[in-house]
């Protein structure tokens, strides 16, 4: 690890107000469920997918721990196979206790520098249903936190969706990133 990405690294690890980013574990699966549960806007997954998520993907996600450890918001994602220097944000998330405090801001920019330690990061994918305001501003701003446009286009139709009506998902992306 070269010097700059280890001031990345340490920059990543602490958050103020007595909150901390870090990776996921295993044990974080069932408190990860329960926040994108109790979000009330996410679609949830089973409780098994967090589990693996927090094995599986743990170096392409991150976790805000309070000062007893415990998880309080958290950001999934993952390296796109065909796009290797892509990050996709699967999922982000806070506990209703923890919102509006900047949070999923801090946590996406935390996994950002995460990520870059490790991956040549280029750009950012996310889906957004319509009408998801907090969603749309969050992304925007670490766009224009990052010096990079959004490109927008639906990635899955209303009709596409197995389970029901389901909104359609817009995949926005984000690039070129510059850090």
């Amino acid at each position: 690890m070269t010097a700059a990405q280890a001031d990345l690294q340490a920059e990543f690890l602490e958050m103020p107000e007595g909150l901390r980013i870090d990776r996921p574990h295993v044990d974080d699966g069932a408190a990860l469920w329960r926040i994108a549960k109790d979000s009330g806007t996410l679609d949830l997954n089973s409780s098994y997918s967090y589990l693996l998520w927090c094995r599986d993907f743990a170096g392409t996600s991150a976790v805000a721990r309070s000062a007893d450890g415990e998880p309080v918001a958290f950001v999934t994602g993952y390296i796109r196979p065909e796009r290797p220097h892509t990050l996709l944000v699967w999922q982000v998330a806070v506990d209703a206790a923890q919102r509006g405090r900047g949070l999923a801001a801090a946590l996406l920019d935390g996994l950002t520098r995460q990520v870059i330690g490790r991956h040549e990061l280029t750009s950012m994918e996310t889906t957004i249903s319509p009408g998801n305001t907090a969603s749309e501003r969050l992304f925007t701003s670490y766009a224009a936190r990052h010096g990079a446009t959004v490109e927008r286009e639906v990635l899955f139709e209303t009709g596409q969706f197995p389970d029901g009506p389901h909104d359609p998902e817009v995949l926005y992306r984000i690039g070129p990133l510059s850090f």
